[in-house]
Order: C-alpha cells, then structure tokens, then sequence
C-alpha cells in the first residue's frame, strides 16, 4: 500500500509543478485595480504596459544566452517579435521560458516513469501481456518539443486577441482624424487631438509614437508607419503614403481615412460573424451528440434484449 500512495504523490507533484509552470496564476482583482492606478497616475511608460514579472537570475541569463544565439545565426523571427512587441513582453524573456520549459520535459518524464510502477498498475491481465507500464526515452524527446511549442501557441493567441483590440481602436482613431480635417485641422494637430480622446492602451500607443515623432525627427504618419511595422498591424503600415499627400489633397485624405475606417469595421464585423457561425455549429454538433447518446440510452436495453432472445 505504501508504493502505490508514495507514487501517486510523486505524479501528484510533478503534474501540479507542470500545470503552474504552464498557466500562472491570474493576478486578482485587487491587483488589477493597482496596476490601472498605477497606470493612470504615472502615464504609459514607453507606450507599453508589460504583462510579465521580473525575471529572476537564471530566466535573465537564459534569454540573453539564447537571444545571443538566435543573433549570431541571423534568426530574426519578426512575427514572434511583433507579437511581444504587442503584448509588451521581451524577446529574452520568451525565449528563456521555451527553453526552460523544454529542459523540464525530461526530469518529467522520469518523475512518471519512476513513479507509475510504484502505483502497481499490472496491465498485463488486461492486454494479454506480461509487463508493467512503462515512460520509454522517447517520450522525453517528445514532452520536451511540446512544452517548447508551448509559449509559442500562447503568445499567438494572445497577441491574436490584443491585434482585434487594435484594430478597432484604430478605426475609430482614423475617424477621427478624419473629422478633425474636415473641421479645417492641420494635419499633425488632427493626430494628436484624435489620439487624446482616449485612455485605453492602444489609444496610448499611438499618442507615444506620435509624441516620439518629434525626438526622431520624423513625421507623424511615418512614426505610424513603424508602430504598424513593430506590432505587425497592416493598417497603421500603409498609413503613411496616404497621410503624405494631406497638404496637396486635404480631400483626399479625409476620404481614405474614411474607407479605411470602414473596412476595418467590415472586417471586424466579418470576423464577428465567423465566430459566430463557428459557435452555433459547434452548439448543433454538441446537441447531435447528446440526442445520439440519449438514443442509445434508450435503445440498448431493448436491442440486448433482442439479441439475448
């Protein structure tokens, strides 16, 4: 009895290590509220507000060892760039927690295989073998390519959900700008007002590459431009020839800023409407389902009586 409990302790631990490691905790509601004051009092540092903690010693060296090799090799990985450029996460702070992770998948493996023959599981009877459950080495390998591809999976979809967040902030950004030209605006001021119309965190994205416009020495549609290159958002990064032409064609400009207003929301509209469709699909199957099961329900005991007679 003592080897079966000693067993299902040690995958007990090594499941739950794993599943912390996997997803962190959520910070909760109190934290929250201090990190939107925080955010309020003190201004949007940099125009990013960063979802990570500190790293700690070992995560600081990993990354910058790791983004040190993706350097020397020319591995650029600029998707994976914009999209913790998005999320305000470091490049050395993802690579370190792939790595990381991927070096725990073969201790975890031997934790499993160390401690399923301690739970006395015989299989033997059951598959006409005689042997015991066993991690054989490749699933090390294995474990190890997931949880590398794991961070990998999560960033896409977080960076997926913020970009929507974007983009319909950015169409009501250009609608603005637009209304601002058509009140005889100048074209940098029209930015700049429509950018402090709101407080969320693209509106403040935006208004920090404008205001860095001026230390770079740029234009402000082409401070656009590289926000859209940096976060990868198409409709920032074509911005720039049509806003260049807002002296000769004030008309013009207003208008394009107007249809891409529009298509942005028909594109938002678009995907709204697919998620939809996909839900009410998913709902039909689960209902097929439940009515093919309750069917069975019913029908086996008469159908076993059948064939028993």
């Amino acid at each position: 009895m003592t080897g079966p409990l000693i067993g299902g302790a040690i995958i007990g631990l090594g499941v739950f290590l794993l599943l912390r490691a996997l997803f962190p905790s959520r910070p909760g509601l109190a934290e929250r509220l201090l990190v939107a004051d925080a955010v309020r009092r003190d201004g949007y540092r940099a125009g990013v507000v960063t979802t990570e903690g500190e790293p700690g010693a070992l995560r600081r060296e990993v990354g910058a060892l790791a983004a040190r090799f993706y350097a020397a090799r020319g591995w650029e990985l600029r998707s994976v760039r914009a999209d913790l450029a998005l999320l305000g996460r470091s490049f050395e702070g993802h690579l370190a927690t792939k790595y990381l992770l991927a070096a725990s998948g073969p201790p975890a493996a031997a934790i499993l295989a160390a401690g399923i023959p301690l739970l006395g599981w015989d299989w033997g009877p059951l598959m006409g073998w005689e042997f015991r459950v066993a991690v054989p080495p490749a699933a090390a390998i294995v474990l190890a390519l997931v949880l590398f591809l794991l961070p990998d999976l999560r960033l896409r979809r977080d960076a997926a959900i913020r970009r929507r967040d974007f983009l319909r902030v950015a169409g009501a950004f250009l609608d603005l700008v637009a209304t601002n030209l058509a009140g005889g605006g100048a074209l940098p001021e029209a930015l700049m007002t429509a950018s402090s119309l709101g407080d969320g965190w693209a509106m403040w994205r935006i208004r920090d590459a404008l205001v860095n416009a001026g230390l770079a020495g740029i234009t402000p549609w082409q401070a656009l431009a590289r926000l859209g290159e940096e976060i990868d958002v198409e409709e920032l990064r074509d911005l720039a020839p049509s806003l260049g032409m807002a002296p000769e064609d004030g008309a013009g400009v207003r208008q394009s800023l107007a249809a891409r207003a529009e298509a942005i929301r028909r594109r938002r509209l678009a995907e709204i409407e697919g998620r939809a469709g996909e839900r009410a699909r998913s709902m039909l199957v689960a209902r097929f389902l439940l009515c093919a099961g309750f069917a069975l329900f019913l029908g086996f005991p008469a159908a076993m009586r059948m064939l028993g007679s």
